[in-house]
């Protein structure tokens, strides 16, 4: 069952491993929509948030890329994991309360069952695009393989999922990036 909140057009369920440019792709989408028609929408959001709480910790130096966010990653993925094995729709069910803009754009999809939970609610409403960059590129963006955070299942959860409706290369070809960004945009104003 859909939450409250108003009915999308689409859902785009954005994912890609981290320092793939999954957050880069949604703001540049986001401008190219406008503000008023698409909402970016992090799971991680409410994540941080109840972390936060729950651990008295500073809720908006965990939504930066700090050191501060770094040194609590591990213990959030495992905490996260916790909560989605009693829930899997908890942080799905609050990212959209109240949102109700015709395109929600989900930059941190990360998990089958974020997927599943999104097509349950939302059905055909939903499209899945894939952020895929080089280690190479990866790594020139700061990427740094990380025990306990690259090998768990918040960044590997995907992996084998499967086709994606949308794949968007991001390994630094502007030209290249940016007629992949046209194609998808078109797609999504034909559903508005």
């Amino acid at each position: 069952m859909a939450p409250r909140g108003g009915a999308p057009c689409l859902v785009l369920l954005v994912s890609g491993k981290r320092k793939s440019g999954k957050d880069f792709v949604a703001e540049a989408l986001r401008s190219r929509l406008g503000a008023d028609v698409c909402a970016v929408l992090r799971l991680s959001g409410p994540l941080k948030e109840q972390y936060a709480k729950e651990h008295d910790l500073d809720f908006q130096r965990l939504l930066d890329a700090s050191a501060y966010k770094e040194a609590f990653r591990r213990d959030m993925i495992r905490w996260g994991e916790e909560k989605r094995q009693a829930d899997p729709g908890f942080f799905c069910r609050k990212v959209v309360e109240g949102i109700f803009h015709p395109v929600w754009l989900v930059s941190d999809t990360r998990r089958v069952s974020d997927i599943q939970w999104f097509r349950e609610a939302y059905g055909a409403l939903t499209q899945t695009v894939r952020v895929v960059a080089s280690e190479q590129s990866r790594q020139q963006r700061g990427w740094v393989f990380t025990t306990g955070v690259d090998d768990a299942e918040s960044e590997c959860g995907l992996d084998n999922f499967g086709a994606f409706d949308w794949v968007i290369e991001n390994h630094g070809d502007e030209q290249r990036l940016e007629e992949q960004l046209e194609k998808l945009v078109v797609f999504v104003r034909s559903r508005l």
